[in-house]
Formats: structure tokens, C-alpha cells, sequence
């Protein structure tokens, strides 16, 4: 490589920090993860990013500290959401690199080799990352889609119907509950009929625990705020948060889409509560329903 400007040197450095920093990462995972050939991946991407960094440490002339934050970051997110989405959402920032490495004035055989690291890593990732939980995603998915749909639906009849947020807040409650004990039955017995790699006792755990989740989160508005509309608007913003922020978790984990995921479950939300609410409002006028 030519003499470097400056500015090359300044962002040499910042890769330098980079390939150090996930060199901690890759093997703090290495020692949490389970499977003798996962640790043995994730072991020689650590020293592959240590190799790394040695390269950029010649053009720099010295040491830099790893970025201690993104070691302590990536490893709470991984310890929470699991290895594969702590790991996939750090390697979708290694493009940005890739780019970054190819602008550089003069790249030698030993960036370009750095470049083809990096692309192999993930492709060893992605025949690494075999984690439990994302087998189950489809059940978190079937338990989150029918609480948000289901009661979101009924939030707005009852809400329009009964005129009461307590009593709302009581019978969505008694409502979600039961649901999610038959949703979870339901899962069960689909998984069992299925006889696939899924266990139908975990698959129903998942399915029960992401539809009770959903109904603690809708109804929680009617148990603390007294207006009726702002419990609607409180619940409806719930539901769309639990969307977004699960199918980002499934376009990071899994590289689906997120747009169209999130725009077809918002959809759904909204034809359904909009339907629940003439409903509600018929219901009430016809019957001449007063709480």
C-alpha cells in the first residue's frame, strides 16, 4: 500500500478498534454457546478477527483497546435474545465494512484477503446458527398474530359497548386468559399431529406465553388511564410496538423482510378493530346497552 493520508490512517484505526472489539465478542459467545462445532466456528472467527487486527496494527504502528460498550452490549443482547440474533445483527454492519475496506487508497492482497474473511464468516454462520427458540418462532408468531388480532378486535367492541374501563379491562382479561390456554392446547395438539422436530410441550409454552404477554400489554392501559379512547389509542400503540418489535427480531434472526410482515399484521389489526368497533357500537345502540 502506498503512503496513506491521514484520513486513511484515522479510518484504519476505526477497523482496527472494530476487529478487536469482535474478537471479544466471538469468543465470549465461543464460551456460552453449546455444540462442540459451534464453540470451534465461533473460536476461529475470534482469531480470524485477531489476525485482522494484527494487519491493521502495521499500518497504524500501535495498540487499540476494544470497544468495551458493543463487548458488553452484544453480549447482554445475545444472553437475552439469543446467539443467533446478537450475532446476526452485529455481522449486518460488516457490508458497511466491506465498503469501507475497498475505498481504502491502494488496497493490498491482505485487505482484499480481510474482505474475503469476513464474507466467509458469514457464510459460517449461517450453517452455524441453529438455535432452539427460532424453531418455535412459528409458534411465537401463531400466539402473538391471534392475541393482538383477537383482542384488539374485542377491545374495541367492548370498549364501545360497555363504556367502562374497568369492566373493559375485566373482560378482555377473563377473555385473553381462556384464549391463550386454548391457543396453547390447540398448538400443542397441531405440533403432536405434525410429528416433526418440534416438541408439542415446548411449542404450546411458547404459543401460551407470547399470547398472555400480548393481552398483559393491550389491556394494562384500561387499568390505569380513565378515558376510554385514550385506553383504545394506549392499546392499539401496544399492539403495534409488539409487531415492529418482533419482526425486527425475525428480520434480524431469520433475514425475512420487515416491511411487508409489519405491514400485513398492522392490517390485520386494524380491519378487525374496525370491524369490532361498528360492531360494539351496533350492539350497544340495538340493545340499548348502559354500564
Amino acid at each position: 500500500m502506498k503512503q496513506l493520508s491521514e484520513a486513511d490512517l484515522r479510518r484504519i484505526a476505526v477497523f482496527q478498534r472494530n476487529e478487536i472489539t469482535e474478537h471479544h465478542i466471538y469468543k465470549n459467545l465461543s464460551t456460552r454457546i453449546a455444540g462442540v462445532k459451534n464453540r470451534r466456528i465461533l473460536t476461529q472467527i475470534a482469531e480470524d478477527e485477531l489476525r485482522h487486527y494484527e494487519v491493521w496494527k502495521r499500518f497504524t504502528g500501535r495498540d487499540i483497546a476494544p470497544g468495551r460498550f458493543r463487548i458488553w452490549f452484544y453480549s447482554i443482547v445475545s444472553v437475552l435474545f439469543g446467539f443467533t440474533f446478537g450475532i446476526k445483527l452485529m455481522e449486518s454492519g460488516e457490508q458497511i465494512a466491506h465498503d469501507a475496506y475497498s475505498k481504502l487508497d491502494g488496497a493490498t492482497d491482505e485487505v482484499k484477503s480481510i474482505i474475503r474473511d469476513e464474507e466467509e464468516h458469514e457464510q459460517a454462520l449461517i450453517t452455524l446458527l441453529d438455535e432452539e427458540r427460532l424453531q418455535y418462532t412459528g409458534s411465537i408468531v401463531l400466539g402473538l398474530n391471534d392475541a393482538l388480532v383477537e383482542l384488539t378486535g374485542a377491545l374495541a367492541g367492548l370498549t364501545f359497548a360497555l363504556q367502562n374501563t374497568r369492566i373493559v379491562a375485566l373482560t378482555a382479561g377473563i377473555t385473553g386468559f381462556a384464549a391463550a390456554f386454548s391457543m396453547a392446547a390447540s398448538e400443542y395438539l397441531s405440533t403432536k399431529s405434525e410429528q416433526g422436530p418440534k416438541n408439542p410441550v415446548k411449542a404450546s409454552i411458547y404459543t401460551g406465553i407470547a399470547y398472555l404477554l400480548a393481552v398483559a400489554v393491550l389491556i394494562v392501559p384500561y387499568l390505569f388511564v380513565q378515558n376510554l379512547y385514550l385506553c383504545l389509542a394506549l392499546a392499539f400503540a401496544g399492539a403495534i410496538a409488539i409487531i415492529a418489535l418482533f419482526n425486527f427480531y425475525v428480520s434480524v434472526a431469520q433475514g425475512e423482510p420487515f416491511r411487508s410482515r409489519f405491514l400485513e399484521m398492522t392490517g390485520l389489526i386494524v380491519v378487525v378493530a374496525g370491524i369490532s368497533f361498528g360492531a360494539g357500537l351496533v350492539i350497544r345502540t340495538v340493545f340499548g346497552v348502559e354500564v
